[in-house]
Formats: structure tokens, C-alpha cells, sequence
């Protein structure tokens, strides 16, 4: 009996530990994304300054392309509302990960705690 119980705790660990590299992962890479998105707000105020007498160059591999103003623009605002997109996405997963977080650390406290019982120890709190 405790035998099968302690099967059950150990694959109930693994599963929230595995949950728990992965919020690690996505807590990782909204922050890569917070980054990009102030880095964006900062070329987009500083296109804000320009007029169309300015020049703007874009970065293409190794080479410097001259590029309109209104393009520039255009193109910051589409990749700062992809980038709110994918923030929002990962805020939604990082939540979802979260309950489902919680559910496995209730699950492996009732499954220590019917493991303690079969083998005839005192429960008490986890």
C-alpha cells in the first residue's frame, strides 16, 4: 500500500516539477519580451522627434537601407502590437500554469500525507 502511494507522490513530483521548469520558461521569455517591448516604445518616441526632412536607415544583415519615415513607423507600431499580443498570451499561460501549479501542490500534500498514514506516522502539516 505505501509502496503504491509513494509511486503515486514520486509521479506527482515529477509532474509538478516539470510544471515548475516550465512557468520558469515562460516567466523567462515575457521578460525578453518586456525588454523588446520598452525598446520599441524608445525608437518609437524617438521616430516621434523626426520629420520628414530626417533620414532613416534600417538595419538589413550587415547593411545600412534607407527607409521612409512613414514605413519605420509603421513597422514599430505592428511589432509593439505584436509584442502586447504575446505579452498578453503569456500572462494568460503563465495564470493557467499557475492553477494548475496549485492543483499538484493540494495533490502531492494528500498524497504525503496518506503516505505518512500507511506507514503509521503522525500527519502533520506540509
Amino acid at each position: 500500500m505505501a509502496e503504491a502511494i509513494q509511486k503515486k507522490l514520486q509521479a506527482e513530483l515529477e509532474k509538478y516539477q516539470q510544471l515548475q521548469k516550465d512557468v520558469s520558461k515562460s516567466m523567462s521569455a515575457r521578460q525578453k519580451l518586456e525588454a523588446q517591448l520598452t525598446e520599441n516604445n524608445i525608437v518609437k518616441e524617438e521616430l516621434g522627434f523626426l520629420d520628414t526632412q530626417n533620414t532613416v536607415y534600417k538595419l538589413i544583415g550587415p547593411v545600412l537601407v534607407k527607409q521612409d519615415l512613414d514605413e519605420a513607423k509603421a513597422t514599430v507600431a505592428k511589432r509593439l502590437e505584436y509584442i502586447n499580443g504575446e505579452i498578453q498570451r503569456y500572462e494568460t499561460l503563465l495564470k493557467d500554469m499557475e492553477k494548475k501549479s496549485e492543483q499538484h501542490r493540494e495533490v502531492l500534500s494528500s498524497l504525503q500525507q496518506e503516505y505518512q498514514r500507511a506507514q503509521g506516522q503522525p500527519v502533520g502539516k506540509v
